[in-house]
């Protein structure tokens, strides 16, 4: 990949903190979280794949949300592991850049799927007994394969757009990963076309998803209100409570970050921002999608006892 005269070999993540004692703390805390995140979303991927009571059209969903988040913490928090147990806060470009599109591919197609997410949710509430059959297994799967596709096209003009800018303000990079708003930060020739470029990646991906999602939502509250048991309407909207509280954390954190012009960036307040969804997020799903869900308990359940029958 062609690059500007400022030819940059390696960048340096400066991290969270240069204190020895509060480096460990935060050693400590990420492992902590990372394992949780680890544990939960591979749980909830077995439990999904195992008890056929979660064979549906949610539940595969949300087993491809967890499959995302998997992946999606692994490509931050080891290297936050490594930078704060290491005097070495180096990363290659090559490093950095990988780390990059993997971040915006899986970012991307979370954002779709969890756009999907809502038009299943409006189908099972608006249309319960054609549910089966619009939310075929053709449709779920084709809406799956076009969330991962769509996240990464679209990481690959981010990155490309990104590594070839002129990055001749150094290679200190104030995060703890290679983003948009550090790296926009260290270049000196981000013109009004790279703007465009983010505006239109936001639109697509954020901003549009988004709108599907309201969309979705307000035939869902249309759909409730016909309801006329308040007990109807409190179980049609509790299946949709995990949706929204996921996508509000998700949305709200990723528009904080990338709505504003790149003027406007406060590395320090932004770095905290994206802790949450890099980090945080992916560790609260499961809990999200499984604490007031009974099947998923059930489930949890069976596979408890099956082990220790099996002991």
């Amino acid at each position: 990949m062609e690059r500007g005269n400022h030819t940059v070999t390696e960048f340096i993540l400066l991290g969270f903190t240069t204190d020895p004692v509060m480096q460990l703390v935060l050693f400590v805390l990420f492992l902590g979280v990372y394992c949780a995140t680890l544990l939960g979303n591979t749980t909830l991927i077995v439990l999904i794949c195992n008890d056929s009571r979660l064979h549906t059209p949610m539940y595969f969903f949300i087993g491809n949300l967890s499959f995302l988040d998997l992946f999606y913490s692994s490509v931050y928090t080891p290297k936050i592991l490594l930078t704060c147990i290491s005097e070495d806060k180096s990363i290659s470009f090559a490093g950095c850049l990988s780390q990059f599109f993997f971040s915006a591919s899986l970012a991307y197609s979370e954002c779709y799927l969890l756009a999907s997410m809502a038009y299943d949710r409006y189908v099972a509430i608006s249309k319960p007994l054609l549910y089966a059959q619009v939310m075929s297994r053709r449709l779920c799967i084709c809406l799956v394969l076009y969330s991962y596709t769509g996240g990464f096209v679209n990481a690959i003009i981010l990155t490309s757009n990104t590594f070839t800018l002129d990055f001749c303000a150094g290679n200190v990079i104030d995060d703890f990963f290679c983003d948009v708003p550090p790296l926009v930060k260290l270049a000196c020739n981000v013109n009004d076309s790279y703007q465009y470029v983010l505006y239109f990646l936001l639109a697509s991906n954020v901003i549009t998803p988004t709108l599907l999602i309201l969309a979705s939502y307000s035939f869902i509250i249309a759909a409730i209100l016909k309801i006329r048991s308040a007990q109807g309407r409190l179980k049609a909207f509790s299946t949709c409570s995990s949706h929204i509280i996921s996508v509000t954390l998700y949305y709200g954190s990723i528009l904080y970050i990338y709505s504003r012009p790149s003027s406007s960036y406060s590395l320090s307040r932004d770095k905290m921002v994206s802790t949450f969804y890099t980090v945080l997020f992916p560790m609260l799903n499961p809990m999200i999608y499984s604490l007031r869900n009974k099947d998923v308990k059930a489930a949890l359940r069976k596979l408890f006892k099956l082990a220790q029958t099996e002991v």
